[in-house]
């Protein structure tokens, strides 16, 4: 990666270690993510040594550039997500639980000096992301929403021909 999102494991020592990173598009091309076209984030980090783990706290607010699910023109969503995570060191023993008081539990090799938050980051910021990214009612393009909803194009109030085989049989079984 061309930034370095880690926290030094071997020269933390007990206390609070704080950071802050911006992250940018390049971020998300490293994971080859085309569907992220621009984003502009700012993760805050918080470690803390207690004994034998490393409590780990991210925020990470700004947005995301993605493509409108409607009209796929370019639609800025906003980010506002958080990650606890505990750090351990050593194998996760077998049927040990994946969360402990509330926080994310992360292995980490025994005697590693680093932990890499880079992957972290990139999960919490795209699972941030809502199932269906689109524009607001009425902003997506007109030229998309044209071939989406044809019979609403032109005037509301000027019906529409319709071009169907049935269409000489509208209003068949209306008395008047």
């Amino acid at each position: 990666m061309a930034n370095n999102y880690f926290i030094a494991l071997s020269d933390l020592r007990s206390g609070v270690y704080t950071a802050k990173w911006n992250v940018g598009s390049e971020f998300f091309a490293e994971f080859e993510n085309e569907q992220i076209r621009a984003a502009e984030l700012v993760v805050g980090v918080r470690a803390q040594r207690t004994g034998a783990s490393v409590s780990v706290d991210l925020d990470i607010n700004g947005s995301l550039t993605v493509p409108c699910d409607r009209c796929l023109e370019d639609v800025v969503m906003p980010v506002e997500t958080s990650a606890m995570l505990k750090v351990r060191f050593g194998q996760q023993p077998a049927g040990e639980a994946d969360e402990e008081d509330g926080r994310e539990l992360v292995w980490v090799p025994a005697g590693e000096p680093e932990f890499d938050l880079a992957q972290v980051i990139y999960d919490y910021s795209c699972l941030s992301l809502p199932i269906q990214c689109r524009h607001r009612e009425g902003e997506c393009s007109p030229g998309a929403m044209s071939y989406l909803n044809p019979s609403k194009v032109g005037s509301p109030d000027v019906e529409q021909p319709v071009d169907s085989p049935f269409a000489a049989l509208q209003g068949l079984f209306n008395k008047e």
